[in-house]
């Protein structure tokens, strides 16, 4: 059990880290969200935004963290 309580720690302290780092300077991340193929319609009062791209790159980046921490 104390191994799980050492993760959450550990991955607590690196979301705020994360958090700190984009408040600090959003302009490092601002490219995040605007990838070609992320989809975003705007017609009169009506607006959608669904970050497709956005989220397949973040989920190949996430696999090969966890990947490499599995190694």
């Amino acid at each position: 059990m104390q191994e799980i309580g050492k993760l959450v720690m550990i991955i607590g302290i690196v979301l705020a880290v994360a958090g700190a780092l984009l408040w600090k300077f959003p302009g490092w991340f601002g490219w995040l969200g605007r990838l070609p193929g992320d989809i975003s319609v705007q017609k009169g009062g009506f607006s959608f935004y669904f970050p497709i791209v956005t989220c397949i790159v973040i989920s190949i980046i996430l696999s090969l963290l966890s990947w490499l921490f599995r190694r």
